[in-house]
């Protein structure tokens, strides 16, 4: 056992920064605690810090020894000389916790975390913080806590370099990238460190540090600017988040100096050998690889005659040796296709690259799969890559990042919409849902949302949508309105509100719905898209119709979707196995949200609502608008009631939307009305 050594205690938090979901008030209970901590490791000096941190501003006290008060919290490793007299009970009650998992157990008026291992004692601190003073509450037996997803990834898609089109952050909202600033790494390690401080917080243990578009300065991250990767590895590791970098196909090539990036040349494979040996030496515990290969323009095994196999395999066979794996990205289509051929579907074009390829990978391949077959949109059938590979470890993909959903300057809550991904049953009811896939292979990835605006996602109401991919990520069977409740009592402290009841439901007000709202006034009934081609914010209805990027609703005089039917259209919905592939090929069948994503049907079409598809578009559009109206007018009533800094950015923020909403309202409306002929049902207005 260590002694009780004195120990500086600072603040994690840069004081510039919003603290999000872990302000200091968030550990008012355990700071007001007595806390023993029992254990040795990196990972166990953080936990200790983070107690004795709370209670120098509670008046507790956090110690390593048992010489003092009475503890009235204990965190501890099992197996740690010491603790039996301390815990008073039986370690082995809850059995085996893994890696990261945790018992909390309660009795004789002491709280106490046992873990296995020392990341496992950590998300058990920052369980009982969730708790707050239900944590010290009435006695209970141990109850195990592990995680569902063994990783749960973050990808950024940082540029070192500023992007002359897409800027330091790829489709970022929320300001330029906390890891990288002028083309180095970025000099504010505390904003680094408070950020892993948050992912671990709310259950992340993974990130992608820079753009899955590898450009040419990117590129060299893998060999002579390993430096600056190896620097975000040490600022991430105290909170048992892993590093991971995305690397360019090409990279042989591009800083290799060899003249092919074959996966079967003789040469290749020792370059991504010796490289990956290099990376290690440096980075002991650095997680692998992620690739966007053969994709929108990056290279990738194709130009060489090879398959996605091929080069998955490759990078696999180099990271083999570590324990690192490759995440190989299945966002693969054509994109230079024509519109005038209706045989062609980018929605197919994952399933038809990979699903021929299953059980060829090698066991450290993780296929990462959008969890939708087109790229985020605001409504999307599931993927139907994730029911056709049994053979293969499969990652499902959210989007944090709200590129489709309002690039967080809309309220756009996602996690009822993952929570419906996320159990979903590809095989019908009393299969395996998503989640299990998932965790029975590559966990769950999702694109950041993060950057280096004050409030770290530009809008303060959208930290909501990344707490909540951490805490679904851990345990997909939460509620998306119980995560809120935990996200909005750590943001928002409602003890100390004068009114907390009307801050949680006011919140939950605005956002518990917020997702629909958005799809209500956007694009309807699952035909995606229609928005402003290039920066994808705000309404363009036909911007990407006549392009190659196979995006279109087919909307003509009489009527508008995409025939995707095995009958008469593309044939997508043989992709999916029964009973859905019965369910969306028929549109009597087909569930409303998503008619317009599998079929093309008349404007006169009667959706199961008992509404016509175009009156449905009209009645959405309105009612859209005037929800975010009371989003913003029931937000005004809560001014006195949070920070005014915050108050005065989701204002803001809102005014915006209500405008956006109405653009959107007004130009769809036009449109089918222009299109269809067909009157508004009550006489409104569609110019």
């Amino acid at each position: 056992m260590r002694p009780n050594r004195p120990e500086r205690v600072t603040s994690p938090d840069p004081t510039d920064v919003h603290p999000a979901w872990l302000p200091p008030a968030a550990f008012r209970a355990v700071g007001s605690r007595h806390v023993l901590v029992y254990g040795d490791g990196p990972l166990v000096d953080t936990v200790l810090r983070e107690a004795r941190l709370a209670c120098a501003a509670y008046g507790g006290t956090a110690r390593r020894c048992a010489d003092g008060p009475a503890a009235q919290l204990v965190l501890a490793l099992r197996g740690t000389p010491g603790i039996a007299a301390v815990v008073r009970t039986d370690p082995a009650a809850t059995g085996g916790l893994g890696d990261e998992g945790y018992a909390v157990t309660r009795r004789d008026e002491v709280t106490v975390v046992l873990a296995d291992e020392p990341a496992g004692l950590l998300h058990g601190l920052f369980h009982v913080v969730r708790l707050g003073e239900s944590a010290f509450g009435a006695p209970h037996p141990a109850r195990a806590y592990r995680p569902v997803m063994r990783r749960r990834m973050l990808d950024h898609w940082d540029n070192v370099d500023v992007h002359p089109v897409m800027g330091q952050v790829e489709r970022g909202y929320s300001g330029g990238s906390i890891f990288w600033r002028d083309g180095r790494a970025h000099p504010d390690r505390a904003r680094v460190r408070a950020y892993a401080r948050l992912l671990a917080a709310c259950g992340v243990n993974a990130v992608s540090v820079n753009n899955v578009n590898v450009h040419a300065t990117e590129a060299r991250l893998l060999t002579d600017r390993l430096d600056d990767v190896a620097e975000i590895a040490d600022d991430l590791r105290p909170y048992g988040v892993r590093v991971h970098l995305s690397v360019n196909f090409a990279a042989p090539v591009m800083v290799g100096g060899l003249p092919t990036a074959d996966p079967l040349d003789e040469k290749v494979r020792p370059w991504w050998a010796e490289t990956t040996a290099r990376v290690y030496a440096r980075i002991p515990d650095f997680g692998g690889y992620l690739v966007k290969a053969d994709s929108e323009g990056q290279p990738g095994p194709f130009s060489y005659g090879r398959d996605h196999a091929d080069g998955a395999n490759l990078l696999a066979e180099a990271l083999a040796p570590y324990g690192g794996v490759v995440h190989w990205r299945a966002f693969v289509y054509d994109h230079r296709q024509d519109w005038r051929d209706r045989s062609t579907d980018r929605a197919r074009a994952a399933h038809d690259h990979f699903t021929p390829l299953d059980g060829r990978f090698r066991d450290n391949v993780v296929v990462q799969v959008k969890h939708g077959p087109l790229d985020f949109q605001t409504r999307e059938p599931v993927s139907p890559v994730i029911a056709a590979m049994p053979g293969t470890r499969l990652a499902v993909e959210f989007q944090v990042m709200q590129e489709y959903t309002g690039q967080q300057r809309h309220v756009c809550y996602l996690a009822p919409w993952w929570h419906e991904v996320l159990r979903f049953t590809p095989w019908g009811d009393g299969g395996p849902t998503v989640a299990d896939v998932a965790a029975d292979g590559g966990g769950l990835a999702a694109v950041s949302n993060v950057g280096d605006d004050p409030f770290w996602t530009g809008h303060p109401l959208a930290q909501a949508n990344l707490y909540a991919y951490g805490r679904l990520a851990w345990d997909p069977r939460l509620r998306p309105e119980d995560v809120l409740d935990e996200w909005i009592d750590l943001t928002f402290d409602p003890a100390a509100s004068a009114d907390p009841d009307l801050l949680r439901r006011t919140l939950h007000e605005i956002m518990d719905d917020s997702w629909r709202t958005y799809e209500r006034y956007t694009a309807p009934l699952g035909v995606g898209f229609m928005v402003r081609p290039g920066h994808h914010y705000g309404p363009d209805v036909d911007g990407y119709e006549y392009t190659p990027w196979g995006t279109y609703h087919f909307a003509d005089r009489d009527g508008v979707g995409v025939d995707r039917t095995r009958a008469t259209g593309t044939g997508f919905t043989g992709q999916y196995p029964p009973p859905w592939s019965r369910v969306y090929e028929s549109p009597e069948r087909c569930p409303d949200e998503l008619l317009l994503f599998f079929h093309h049907v008349r404007y006169d079409h009667v959706l199961h609502s008992g509404s016509t598809v175009v009156q449905h578009i009209y009645d959405t559009h309105f009612a859209g608008v005037a929800q975010v109206t009371a989003m913003s007018d029931r937000w005004a009533t809560l001014a006195g009631l949070v920070d005014p800094a915050v108050h005065a950015r989701v204002s803001e923020r809102l005014a915006e939307q209500r405008r956006s909403a109405q653009e959107w309202c007004d130009q769809v409306n036009a449109y089918f009305h222009r299109k269809s002929g067909v009157p508004d049902a009550y006489g409104r207005s569609l110019y």
